[in-house]
């Protein structure tokens, strides 16, 4: 027991260095939160859509345990501002759990609302939801799947825009012969992809349609008559991706190991055209696409239809064009052939390959909005297909399924975050420090600051900083014991207020306090600020003032030179430990023999195939 505490205290000591890293972010506001950066490049921003990024990074596209999840908080829904600045992180509050398909919901009736598919968790204890969320961040709906329709797909979860319905894409398995393929003596385990359409309100099925009898084997370019047999979940023949439905109650999908794009009649589930991405089918067409994503209706009106697609031209095998591209397409069915031809092209950026996942959006002045997927990274483009800003996560181990891009109010019920310290080496330069954030807000323009004497006296104003990033630091003179903090917005109305927080203060004699009263104590901040406006000086520091400068700088070298003082005490108790803990691994060697593993993360998804993680299920 001995040997195993100090293991677990090494590991978490160790833990916590490997994940202090410049390329994530820390906050004093959210301590177990470390979010992702962004490296972003602006080509012409005066171009680009309003709005925030709706991200949701994940690390492995399938769930890890708890002992192996990649700690602090990191992965899930997350919500940035345009230029990278942290808005909302979800993360706690999904457990570090993956997230998917991320987004805001419209149509939803007043206020707005937020949807994305919680992943099934690691021992299929739970089978996935689809979430709507509040702007308030609080839980409006969690819809379950059917049983028989397996576990929530990880790659659609769209709310209608009546907001009545949610299209999700489902997937079964079942047992076939290899018949089509001229091996009538052969059976494999064939996974088959569809669609239902759930209410929102009690997550019954409205409808719901699955391929095995629409879509001939041969149909694959996955499989061929030359596959290996499988057991289940079997082969995935169609991998559908993505589901979208018109006015017409007509469904479109989108199969990827097809490299077709089909419609499916709401009345009677026939496949009513297939748009084939390499033509030679029923259509006339100018283009060609390939292992295709995310298909989605612009406009649809009886035989004329305007779509927007991914179109990834690879996978993890072969490369069947030099660049992917996001498609607009224009389809005509009342001629025969139909015709197809491309309306918009939008070529990524860097003239590379996304594999694997993606999206396209077309926003609301007409721009386009690109996940590429791999690394995090996206872009935004004019209506005429110039580039006007690209993004991608500053860690590039993490991705992102899809990405969006809204305009979004987000009003937290829980108040502002505050965290308040002080630091000096006598009376004259003791200076407050007080932390805030506030997890979701987004018209935030000021923050107020406030102290008082006691708890329970009337609060002072003592200054306000402009909010700029998700924390924003004040720094005031003196010594304020109890502090709160209001944000405001551009008209100067207060949108909330944080609790009342006490001054954290740390060991005096060990950070070298030399003041010649003893021990500091707290000031009443009206007498204080009083006693500074007659001395002509001020001990409200704004944003830009020089002394809040000077002062920051002093403040951080204390900080620092204390928290370098307990890494010194910490490093000779790690010493110790190592000491122990290499007699201890020495005698469980030759008393027990090796049995067990530090704590350490999952390999990436490199050499292995991603496409068909979604797949594995506990049972496997």
């Amino acid at each position: 027991m001995f040997w195993t505490g100090l293991i677990l205290l090494l590991t978490q000591y160790v833990a916590a260095e490997d994940f202090h890293h410049d390329d994530l972010m820390s906050f004093v506001t959210l301590p177990d939160t470390r979010a992702l950066k962004f490296e972003i490049q602006y080509e012409d921003r005066s171009r680009v859509s309003p709005g925030y990024w709706f991200v949701s990074p994940y690390l492995h596209i399938e769930p890890d345990p708890p002992i192996k999840q990649f700690q602090p908080y990191q992965i899930g829904p997350h919500i940035y501002d345009q230029d990278g600045h942290l808005v909302w992180t979800g993360s706690p509050m999904f457990d570090n759990r993956n997230v998917f398909d991320f987004r805001v919901a419209n149509g939803m009736g007043g206020g707005q609302y937020l949807s994305m598919i919680l992943q099934y968790n690691f021992d299929g204890s739970e089978h996935g939801f689809g979430m709507i969320l509040n702007n308030s961040y609080g839980v409006h709906r969690k819809l379950s799947l059917r049983d028989d329709l397996g576990y929530f797909d990880i790659h659609e979860f769209n709310v209608r825009n009546d907001g009545k319905t949610a299209l999700v894409t489902t997937y079964l398995s079942k047992e076939i012969n290899l018949s089509p393929f001229e091996r009538p003596a052969e059976n494999t385990w064939l996974e088959y992809g569809g669609f239902a359409e759930l209410n929102i309100d009690n997550a019954e099925v409205v409808n719901s349609w699955d391929c095995f009898s629409q879509i001939p084997l041969p149909e694959t370019v996955h499989y061929d008559r030359f596959s290996p047999v499988e057991g289940s979940p079997g082969w995935d023949y169609v991998h559908i991706n993505s589901v979208d439905k018109n006015d017409a109650g007509d469904y479109i999908v989108s199969m990827r190991f097809t490299n077709t794009i089909y419609m499916v009649s709401g009345i009677d589930g026939r496949i009513m055209w297939r748009l084939a991405g390499h033509g030679n089918g029923e259509f006339e067409q100018d283009f060609i696409f390939s292992k295709q994503h995310d298909a989605k209706f612009l406009e649809s009106e009886g035989t004329r239809h305007v779509i927007s697609l991914m179109n990834n031209a690879s996978d993890e095998e072969v490369n069947e064009e030099e660049v992917s591209s996001a498609l607009i397409v224009e389809i005509n069915t009342d001629v025969t052939p139909h015709k197809a031809r491309v309306l918009r092209r939008y070529i990524r950026p860097d003239k590379g390959l996304s594999r694997l996942r993606g999206n396209s959006q077309v926003l609301p002045n007409n721009n386009m909005f690109v996940c590429w997927s791999k690394g995090g990274y996206f872009s935004e483009f004019s209506p005429e297909g110039d580039v006007l800003m690209s993004a991608w996560y500053n860690v590039p181990r993490f991705s992102n399924y899809r990405a969006y891009k809204f305009e979004f109010t987000g009003r937290p019920d829980t108040p502002p975050d505050v965290v308040s310290s002080v630091y000096g080496s006598d009376e004259v330069n003791l200076v407050t420090t007080i932390h805030v954030s506030w997890n979701g807000a987004t018209d935030i323009a000021w923050w107020n600051f406030y102290a008082q004497a006691t708890e329970t006296d009337e609060r002072v104003f003592i200054g306000n900083v402009s909010k700029v990033d998700f924390e924003t630091m004040f720094m005031a003179k003196g010594y304020m014991d109890w502090v709160s903090v209001e944000a405001l917005d551009r008209d100067g109305q207060v949108l909330g207020t944080s609790k009342i927080h006490r001054t954290q203060y740390p060991d005096w004699e060990k950070v070298g306090y030399t003041g010649y009263l003893g021990i500091p104590t707290p000031q009443d901040p009206a007498v204080f600020r009083d006693a500074e406006h007659e001395s002509g000086d001020s001990s409200n520091l704004a944003d830009g003032d020089p002394r809040q400068a000077e002062n920051r700088k002093a403040a951080e070298i204390m900080s620092n030179s204390y928290a370098a003082m307990r890494r010194m005490g910490g490093m000779i108790l790690l010493g110790l430990i190592i000491v122990g803990l290499f007699a201890g691994v020495v005698y469980l060697f030759i008393r027990r023999g090796w049995r067990f593993r530090l704590y350490q993360l999952l390999p990436t998804e490199e050499g292995r195939s991603e496409e068909r993680t979604h797949l594995r299920r506990v049972m496997d």
